[in-house]
């Protein structure tokens, strides 16, 4: 009977398992509706100060940063997503028997990347363009500097902040195959993603610019600024940092599910 598992029937069976997840529903809603809170917020702020900014603020003004900020919660959120994949199962032993109907890991392994993708890219592209839409009309009644989806950065913004969404949730489940915790993941996925980028300027020279520039969630938020420091990474190069990251701990996290006991 195993033998007979497909990847269809692995693909199948993990859509179930990720749709039947009580944690699925609270995720995406609770990070649509923070991050579309969060930039109507932002926006009705940094629209408020504008008129009374300096001229350099004026000019490092980035109404597009300012509308997508909670990318900063969602990536822990859809991290989590993508840990709670691997590490629900581990914590309920339900991964005994799923491995025991499909011996072949490596099959289980991809299926769950798939549908974890099919499922956080379209989340990530809506609460991009959820945060972008309500944020650029805040900043348009505060009558403060503000794009429209056709401007070219804005695009970038929301396609690319869909991208990086989906890659943090590739990294939660990365981590997750990699410590089996949820706990451990969350705290993991707190310290990579937020406590380095908090206190990465407070790094004592050569060190703190290097962090600051090639750390992959710092390089990898470039996709959503539209405001180009020339001390940073380049917004795609940045997401081709983070993207090279995730892929190096898929990699690793998917040889040692291969080869430890469940």
């Amino acid at each position: 009977m195993s033998g007979s598992a497909t990847f269809p029937h692995c693909l199948r069976a993990e859509w179930i398992k990720i749709r039947t997840m009580r944690s699925t529903g609270f995720v995406i809603l609770g990070t649509l509706a923070f991050c579309v809170g969060l930039a109507s917020l932002n926006g009705t702020s940094a629209g408020g100060d504008y008129a009374n900014m300096t001229a350099a603020d004026r000019a490092a003004f980035d109404p597009l940063a300012t509308s997508l900020r909670g990318y900063l919660l969602a990536q822990i959120a859809l991290g989590l997503l993508g840990g709670l994949v691997i590490t629900s199962e581990y914590g309920a032993r339900t991964i005994v028997s799923a491995l025991t109907a499909v011996p072949h890991r490596a099959r289980v392994a991809a299926a769950k990347a798939a549908v974890l993708i099919a499922v956080a890219l379209p989340v990530g592209l809506l609460v991009s363009l959820g945060g972008f839409l309500v944020g650029q009309a805040a900043l348009a009644g505060a009558d403060a500097p503000h794009l429209g989806l056709s401007d070219p950065a804005a695009l970038r913004g929301i396609w690319g902040g869909g991208l990086y969404l989906t890659l943090a949730a590739l990294f939660g489940l990365a981590i997750g195959t990699l410590i089996r915790s949820t706990t451990a993941t969350v705290t993991t996925l707190f310290g990579t993603m937020l406590i380095v980028q908090a206190f990465a300027p407070a790094l004592p020279g050569a060190v703190g610019d290097r962090v600051e520039k090639y750390w992959p969630p710092i390089a990898g938020g470039q996709i959503i600024t539209g405001y180009r420091d020339p001390a940073l990474l380049a917004p795609w190069s940045g997401l081709a940092v983070m993207a090279g990251c995730v892929a190096v701990l898929l990699t690793v996290a998917f040889t040692v599910f291969r080869k430890r006991d469940a």
